[in-house]
């Protein structure tokens, strides 16, 4: 890990000593039209990822939108897009284990799907102890400077946020992991190979901290952004219609895999018709030929984006037990 401990831990004493305010709820969770389902427990506390606004804003900037997709009034399906004001949602567990997880949800870079996977995955981490993070990510076809490294921009800044706040949350700064799902593990993954590449300017003393995961669980993830293997619509919405080489490489996470990467988990249905699990297996095969550990499952059947809702009565649903016993084996649970 490349943070320097001893400055976490005393970035971390003053947060806690200037009190909960200095993290309390600032942007809003999203509401789309309706009532939320009963007994399921809501975010109440966010985290805006910049001080003072997102560099590089757009000159016509787009407007933050959320559309309820679900049409069971007992299960939320929300996606949120033209996000400006990029931030977590916190879900505190009532014992804190200390391990943190920065949920990263996908849309196809079109959208953020927050529910199914972010709010939904949250309740089941901190249920066994782990402080979840949901992502709300610029998205990069809205004009940002940064461009296609507007969303990791986002990621770095969030993971080090995390490790800068940690001792207001029982968090470990070491023990931070990262998970993403389709697009989001596309990002997940990007986080654990470019964690050290330079995408923003320096904002305050949290920009000093690592951005390196202790480990990253891209789930059926977008890897490839080569015509073939590449989702058509995730690479349309980071690249444009007709990117350089250059530009598909420096985004395809399997090209850009350091020595130092941390421990990756890799989950895919083998079934999936919508990212080929092609794209697992390149990042496997890349992150081997570094001597980087990497668990990997393929399932027979699945498909895509089933989350936890939709992998229900499959051999796919005891995915998230696999990730929880590979976290243990590593250190990080």
């Amino acid at each position: 890990m490349n943070s320097d401990r001893r400055s976490v831990l005393t970035a971390g004493l003053l947060i806690s000593a200037l009190g909960a305010g200095s993290a309390a709820a600032q942007t809003a969770p999203p509401m789309a039209d309706g009532l939320l389902p009963p007994g399921l427990p809501q975010p109440t506390e966010t985290i805006d990822l910049w001080p003072d606004g997102a560099p590089g804003f757009p000159s016509s900037p787009p407007v933050e939108k959320t559309t309820e997709r679900s049409t069971d009034a007992l299960v939320t399906d929300r996606a949120v897009l033209g996000i400006t004001v990029p931030r977590m949602a916190v879900f505190r567990p009532d014992r804190p284990n200390g391990a943190a997880v920065l949920l990263i949800p996908g849309g196809g870079y079109k959208h953020v799907v927050v529910d199914k996977e972010g709010y939904e995955m949250a309740r089941w981490l901190t249920a066994r102890g782990f402080t979840a993070f949901v992502l709300f990510y610029r998205l990069p076809y809205d004009g940002w400077a940064a461009g296609p490294d507007v969303c990791l921009s986002d990621a770095q800044r969030a993971m080090r946020l995390i490790r800068h706040r940690h001792a207001q949350f029982a968090v470990d700064p070491e023990r931070v992991a990262a998970m993403g799902f389709s697009a989001g593990g596309h990002l997940c993954a990007d986080l654990g190979t470019r964690f050290a590449a330079k995408t923003y300017t320096r904002t305050d003393e949290a920009d000093e901290l690592g951005a390196k995961p202790f480990c990253a669980a891209p789930i059926y993830p977008v890897i490839s952004m080569a015509s073939g293997p590449a989702h058509p619509g995730s690479r349309e919405k980071l690249l444009g219609s007709a990117p350089p080489s250059d530009l598909v490489k420096a985004h395809s996470p399997d090209k850009n895999v350091p020595e130092d990467a941390p421990p990756f988990f890799i989950l895919h249905a083998e079934d999936d018709d919508v990212v080929p699990v092609e794209n697992a297996l390149l990042l496997r095969a890349a992150l081997k030929a570094k001597g980087i550990s990497v668990e990997t499952h393929l399932f027979e059947h699945g498909g895509h984006g089933f989350g936890l809702r939709k992998a229900i009565g499959k051999p796919v649903a005891i995915w998230p037990e696999l990730w929880r016993n590979w976290t243990r084996s590593i250190g990080f649970a």
